[in-house]
């Protein structure tokens, strides 16, 4: 993970330190099979298995406005997450393709 330092610039940051800073602050995670889930991150371990508290995932479609399915308490699997970042400002009525599922690719 990269991150900007105070005079603007990237520096490594390990990710267990990232997640210590995102502790009780809400987070948005893309999982492998393409869900957005988006909630208070309440705890995580050394393999990013993650808690998240009123959590609720984000559901999109070319159709209709986004749709808000609630999970409450939610754990995600460290080995299913893609991508974590801090929850910006959400518009609910933006309308887009859902993600397809994240295919890893073995060489």
């Amino acid at each position: 993970y990269l991150k900007k330092d105070e005079l603007g610039e990237l520096q490594a940051v390990e990710d267990a330190a990232v997640l210590k800073e995102w502790k009780d602050k809400i987070i948005t995670v893309v999982t492998c099979d393409g869900r957005i889930i988006v909630g208070t991150l309440v705890g995580h371990d050394q393999v990013q298995n993650l808690i998240l508290n009123d959590a609720h995932e984000r559901v999109y479609s070319d159709d209709e406005d986004v749709e808000k399915e609630p999970l409450g308490l939610y754990m995600i699997r460290g080995d299913n997450v893609v991508l974590i970042g801090e929850a910006s400002e959400w518009k609910d009525d933006v309308r887009c393709d859902p993600l397809p599922p994240i295919q890893q690719q073995i060489s």
